[in-house]
């Protein structure tokens, strides 16, 4: 740590940069970025990632034993209105290389629909991860009538499931509840394929409120390379901070962990 806090300055002057930033470290490496910390840098948290434990029999389980009685009655509404129009038929694959213009138009549906975006993920990358990381890259893939209208990328790691990109059919998402649908279909198959832990990527945060997930802290560590600068920089830093100002997640019952 000492070595790297010594050499980013050089590395910053050398490229131009007027800010080094260390983005979305998860709380476990607190102690270890504990010398950037108190050497120059502020740590103030981002948007945080959310997670769920899941010892559970099913996603039903879930529900029964997690979520408040209103919200569970209004999921089992929203499932009963999806399968009058038709259940979609989950598939799970680890390459989606054959697929690709199919499913990607769908993440570039859900993409234009988010109301905060931090990067556009590429054809090539979706297409290529599957084929570079067989062992972790899982792709659950849902089909009504032939079509593919809901894919969910995620990795496998060391019995945890990242949740990392969502792509809807939006010509059938809302009428088919299409998100929970994910959701629960999701839930049932890392369960039953031995799954531990459930991350999910940050933002859009309501539902998983509802839905009862704890937050799952993420650091950013930033510096001005100006020594005249970086102690009004990190000052501001505390004011704008991204999860100062947003009121879900002050509502999450461990919110203070951020």
């Amino acid at each position: 740590m000492k070595a790297l806090h010594e050499a980013l300055p050089v590395v910053a002057k050398r490229e131009g940069a007027s800010v080094i930033v260390f983005k979305d470290y998860p709380k476990r490496y607190r102690e270890t970025l504990g010398y950037f910390a108190s050497n120059g840098y502020c740590r103030v948290p981002s948007m945080p990632s959310s997670k769920a434990d899941l010892d559970y029999k099913d996603f039903e389980d879930y529900m029964q034993r997690r979520l408040g009685k209103v919200f569970r009655k209004n999921l089992r509404r929203k499932f009963r209105a999806s399968e009058e129009i038709g259940r979609p038929e989950m598939t799970v694959r680890e390459d989606v290389s054959d697929i690709i213009d199919e499913v990607y138009p769908l993440y570039k549906q859900t993409l234009a629909r988010a109301e905060f975006s931090f990067e556009e993920l590429t054809p090539e990358f979706l297409a290529r991860i599957g084929r570079e990381m067989p062992d972790k890259a899982r792709f659950f893939i849902w089909r009504l009538d032939g079509k593919v209208v809901a894919f969910n990328f995620c990795l496998l790691h060391d019995h945890v499931l990242y949740d990392m990109d969502i792509g809807l059919d939006y010509s059938v998402a809302l009428d088919l509840h299409l998100y929970f649908v994910t959701w629960r279909d999701v839930f049932d198959w890392a369960i039953k394929n031995g799954v531990r832990t459930y991350h999910t990527a940050p933002l859009n945060y309501d539902p998983k409120l509802h839905l009862r997930l704890e937050l799952a802290p993420l650091d950013l560590y930033i510096c001005h390379t100006s020594q005249w600068i970086n102690p009004l920089f990190r000052l501001a830093m505390g004011f704008l901070q991204p999860a100062r100002h947003h009121p879900i997640l002050l509502k999450f019952p461990n919110a203070g962990e951020l």
